[in-house]
């Protein structure tokens, strides 16, 4: 069984911000609350919710900042904030600036997390053009209660004081846009650039030219007063614009820089002529009509004046009664070359030659001389070109296009015979190579034989070393004829890998030592013609020894190291006569 029971407020006007929490101890008591009863106690914990019933409260009614004047926009100039004693969303609030900025210089956001308010700067200042501001700034309850009085909301007084700093020159213009004509004569002034020191000392300006942006030094500018002029020639057809950079320094401190871009546009003059707008080549056939159009002719001009291009054509003075040719304006500054007859013929003449004047519209006008080149061509029925080279030299000795191919295919075969025969010829004439030139070696040989001249000494040849059939073959003596046969022995080595030129030699040294045939040491040596033409003349081994002759052989030592040897044998022998 229990006994319904409610609490009610028995006081009114409970302030959350002053208590919040209530502990309440409640008694019940059986037998109606009689004597004797029984009784129990319990506890209830009594909070109170929070309802917006507070404004938020600016902790101070003046506030002050000084800030510099090249503070950055979008930067943090100050903060504010007013406390609300509600909680959650009813301590909420939002900031506003509501007097005190009519040129919108300032913007106050509010902090999510530390509900301030964050003053900061919107557009630039400058301290010499306005040094406070006086704000209004309001804070006002996102929240609040139906029925209730709010919103409710408070407001603060901000102060902002600004702050002298040293700023960089402030050009007039940000960008300057200048005209010069084209080929002026130089320090020619195109123009002025101006900036000032913006802070109250006023510091002197120096100018510059940002070399970078004028790497061909085409400008100079005057350091004091700004102005720029001409260091060489423009020309438009070249560079109708020059972009230059233009910088400002204060004179007391180089640090504080400005930079400002100046437009140069060149402007035109009428310097250049008109030419042809390409080089013409026209053709004419020989079976054209007189008054047929030959070709079309137009002109162009670097130059660009304001109204407009006009060409005027006319025939050099000596070609105005020009029997061949003459030229028709067609109104839209272009001509028409015309022929005067229909007896062109490339027997006669295959090209002509027609200069042509072409003259502008400028102040003053310009003009040029070009040439047209003709050529007279053979041509079809219909007048389309066949040929203007070949046939005009063909056609006069009585020759088709067929006959022409007909005899080159002659020429070109009786050449290639003629190239053949050559060859063959020197392939036949050519000796038959029995070595590889690679097998022919020089040596040298040492001998001591007195007598004999270059004609007739045979050396030694070292392919004998590198034939296989050397190795076991006999070689007999040339110089006599033996009487009875030798026969040779078969060698050891039966191939060309086995040749072993030390064994060689032995086994030819034993052949000599043992050769019944030899002849001795004394006997007569028959040698062959010494040759022509020599000093010495013809010698023999058995009689140079023997000789008494005067001859003076000193001349031998003159002869190169080939004859050094012979010389010394000589010259030892005449010693030893003497002696």
């Amino acid at each position: 069984m229990t006994v319904p029971t409610t609490i009610k407020v028995a006081l009114h006007g409970m302030d959350r911000e002053m208590r919040e929490e209530y502990l309440v101890v409640i008694q019940a008591k059986d037998m109606g609350g009689h004597m004797g009863g029984l009784s129990g106690t319990t506890t209830v914990t009594v909070t109170l919710t929070d309802i917006n019933d507070n404004p938020p409260k600016f902790s101070k009614s003046l506030y002050e900042f000084v800030i510099p004047e090249d503070l950055p926009t979008e930067k943090m100039g100050g903060k504010v904030k007013a406390n609300d004693r509600d909680i959650g969303e009813n301590s909420k609030s939002t900031y506003s600036i509501v007097e005190g900025d009519d040129q919108g210089m300032f913007e106050i956001i509010t902090d999510a997390q530390t509900q301030e308010g964050i003053l900061r700067l919107k557009k630039p200042i400058d301290y010499e053009s306005k040094r406070a501001y006086t704000l209004k700034v309001e804070a006002t309850n996102t929240r609040f209660e139906p029925g209730s009085n709010g919103p409710f909301k408070d407001t603060a007084t901000v102060k902002i004081v600004v702050e002298d700093s040293d700023e960089p020159p402030v050009f007039s213009k940000p960008m300057y846009f200048l005209e010069v004509n084209e080929n002026a004569p130089i320090n020619t002034v195109i123009g002025t650039v101006t900036a000032r020191d913006p802070d109250s000392s006023g510091s002197l300006v120096r100018y510059f030219i940002d070399r970078h942006t004028d790497l061909e030094r085409q400008f100079n500018i005057n350091v004091d007063d700004g102005k720029i002029t001409l260091a060489k020639p423009l020309d438009r057809e070249t560079d109708m614009w020059h972009n230059i950079t233009v910088t400002a320094t204060e004179v007391r401190n180089h640090s504080q820089i400005s930079r400002a871009i100046v437009a140069i546009r060149v402007m035109d003059i009428n310097d250049n002529a008109p030419e042809f707008a390409t080089e013409y080549e026209a053709f004419l056939c020989e079976n054209g009509k007189p008054g047929q159009v030959i070709q079309t002719v137009s002109a162009v001009d670097k130059d660009d004046p304001i109204q407009g291009h006009y060409f005027d054509y006319r025939l050099v003075p000596e070609m105005l009664n020009n029997p061949n040719f003459t030229i028709k304006n067609n109104q839209d500054n272009s001509i028409s070359v015309l022929a005067k007859h229909d007896t062109f013929r490339r027997q006669k003449q295959e090209m002509y030659f027609l200069p042509i004047i072409v003259t502008d519209n400028g102040n003053p006008p310009m003009s040029s001389t070009n040439t047209l080149t003709i050529r007279v061509c053979g041509c079809s029925k219909d007048g389309i070109v066949q040929s203007c080279n070949v046939e005009a030299y063909v056609l006069p000795i009585g020759l088709s296009m067929g006959a022409l191919i007909a005899i080159l295919a002659c020429i070109i075969l009786l050449l290639v015979i003629v190239v053949l025969f050559v060859t063959l010829r020197r392939h036949k004439n050519e000796p038959l190579i029995i070595k590889d030139d690679e097998d022919v070696r020089e040596n040298i040989i040492r001998y001591d034989d007195e007598g004999g001249g270059e004609e007739d000494t045979e050396a030694f040849d070292i392919a004998t070393l590198q034939n296989p059939d050397g190795i076991n073959g006999y070689l007999p003596r040339k110089d006599i004829k033996p009487d009875l046969q030798f026969m040779p022995r078969a060698g050891q080595h039966s191939g060309p890998n086995g040749v072993d030129v030390d064994e060689f030699i032995n086994v030819r040294l034993h052949e000599a030592d043992n050769d019944p045939t030899a002849p001795p040491y004394d006997s007569i040596q028959i040698y062959g013609y010494e040759g022509r033409g020599s000093i010495a003349g013809s010698l023999s081994s058995l009689e140079t020894a023997s000789s008494d002759s005067d001859q003076n052989y000193d001349y031998l030592r003159e002869w190169g190291p080939r004859f050094r040897r012979l010389g010394e044998l000589y010259s030892v022998g005449e010693s030893d006569r003497e002696t």
